[in-house]
């Protein structure tokens, strides 16, 4: 009937892992719904998602643990930032591929600003950004293969050589 079920572990968007904590009908606005209650595990935060709306926001299941390796195969190709953006831009564009929800596209976040990181110091904005697309990309492929957090940060470490 539902595409999550109490305890399922899932990704909400921009916000990381959470645990489907119950399914509750709540009336809004005159109108009974179904919603996902979640409980994000960054913080504990909770969420109530309409179930109905799971697609339109990105709600997912977390990946598997062969999708997870082609994480490490996304954060393994060097592409060159062009210089020529401004940070501005590329901000807007790391913000929206983080709320997107897709594993690769935060990956691609964490690459780049790796990458950038080589180059130039980078600004608060652009370190702060790093770290939500790796504190997103260690408890989804945490979970995923199930190994712990520092193994998932040792793993980035050697890609990154830092």
């Amino acid at each position: 009937m539902f595409k999550f079920n109490v305890g399922d572990k899932v990704v909400y968007p921009a916000h990381g892992v959470a645990e489907v904590v119950s399914v509750e009908v709540r009336e809004i606005g005159g109108k009974r719904q179904t919603f996902y209650i979640l409980s994000i595990l960054e913080n504990s935060m909770r969420v109530m998602v309409p179930t109905a709306n799971v697609d339109q926001v990105g709600m997912r299941d977390i990946v598997s643990s062969e999708e997870a390796d082609k994480v490490f195969e996304v954060l393994k190709k060097r592409e060159k930032i062009v210089e020529s953006t401004t940070w501005n831009r590329r901000h807007r564009e790391y913000i929206e591929k983080i709320k997107s929800g897709s594993v690769f596209e935060v990956a691609k976040v964490l690459r780049d600003l790796y990458v950038l990181k080589g180059d130039k110091e980078l600004s608060f904005g652009e370190r702060k950004m790093l770290d939500t697309a790796r504190s997103l990309l260690v408890r989804e492929i945490s979970l995923s293969k199930g190994i712990s957090h520092e193994e998932v940060e040792s793993k980035f470490k050697t890609i990154f050589r830092c």
